[in-house]
């Protein structure tokens, strides 16, 4: 059905469904924004027919969600990456993740952390061995950066949310929400001990759906000697398909750390933590071991 068919003209839900087409495309989207952008790579990744795919991939360039880069002539192979209106539905992406898992996957209860065990932990813990994906935050300062510094080992810690006084007060409930709190702890952790993971030669970045704004008063009321990034965008929550659960009408990272080799691969996870503090230890204990 064409979205000129559709009987919704002046509903968005209708509309973007005229173009999502069906679940696979959204499959496609997730994998291609998590760095397999060749047609033998999706197809291998989805399992689905060559023609099937073929049909959905011209379907999404048609539709400007994806454009073709060649990077063959003989014969013409082409990366499919995301377009500017393509990286507009991961949000949604995300979103439909987080509801799978609290809904369809879980009780419904509202979590910031997991279960040892759980689907959504297995699947972080996946992640070992995997090449970052080619994302640019936006550092607090207004800089912009990859979430891993080039060359050099990388923690990485993402956390829900933290908040300097008077600048803006917790979502209503936070306390009450498991996993949540705790970030502030994290964070002034992992800056009194920043001269040891340097000494080990790994640098320290954290990482949350915060505006940048929010990370500089906190950087600055902390006085944190490591940058914040912001993945206000999701852009690395869906690359990654991190964990989130959302709170105060925003998507936040459940408490998680990687750690990153120079060669932008990920060699260890942390998830659930239930100490954010301890986690700091041993986060550096496994700096030290590599």
């Amino acid at each position: 059905m064409k979205r000129a068919d559709l009987p919704d003209a002046d509903c968005g839900i209708a509309q973007a469904l005229g173009v999502i087409g069906d679940w696979w495309t959204f499959l496609v989207v997730r994998d291609i924004a998590g760095g397999t952008t060749r047609f033998d790579g999706l197809q291998r990744e989805l399992g689905v027919s060559r023609r099937a795919l073929a049909e959905r991939l011209a379907g999404l360039v048609e539709h400007g969600v994806l454009e073709k880069r060649p990077y063959s002539d003989r014969p013409p192979r082409y990366d499919y990456l995301l377009t500017a209106k393509g990286e507009g539905l991961l949000p949604a992406l995300i979103a439909l993740q987080d509801w799978g898992t609290r809904h369809v996957m879980g009780d419904g209860a509202l979590t910031a952390t997991s279960e040892d065990g759980s689907a959504e932990t297995r699947r972080v813990h996946e992640l070992v061995d995997r090449k970052m994906p080619d994302v640019v935050l936006e550092r607090h300062d207004g800089e912009r950066a990859a979430p891993n510094a080039p060359g050099v080992w990388t923690v990485l810690y993402f956390f829900p949310g933290a908040f300097a006084p008077g600048a803006q007060g917790y979502p209503p409930g936070w306390a009450d929400i498991p996993g949540a709190t705790g970030c502030t702890l994290e964070s002034l952790t992992y800056a009194s001990r920043h001269a040891d993971f340097e000494a080990a030669g790994a640098v320290i970045r954290g990482v949350s759906t915060q505006r940048p704004d929010q990370l500089s008063a906190f950087v600055t009321h902390a006085r944190l000697p490591y940058p914040l990034l912001s993945d206000q965008d999701s852009k690395l929550a869906a690359g990654l398909l991190l964990p989130t659960f959302r709170a105060a009408g925003v998507d936040r990272f459940k408490r998680l750390t990687l750690l990153v080799d120079p060669n932008a691969i990920i060699r260890a996870v942390q998830f659930p933590i239930s100490d954010p503090a301890g986690s700091v230890e041993d986060m550096l204990a496994l700096v030290r071991a590599q």
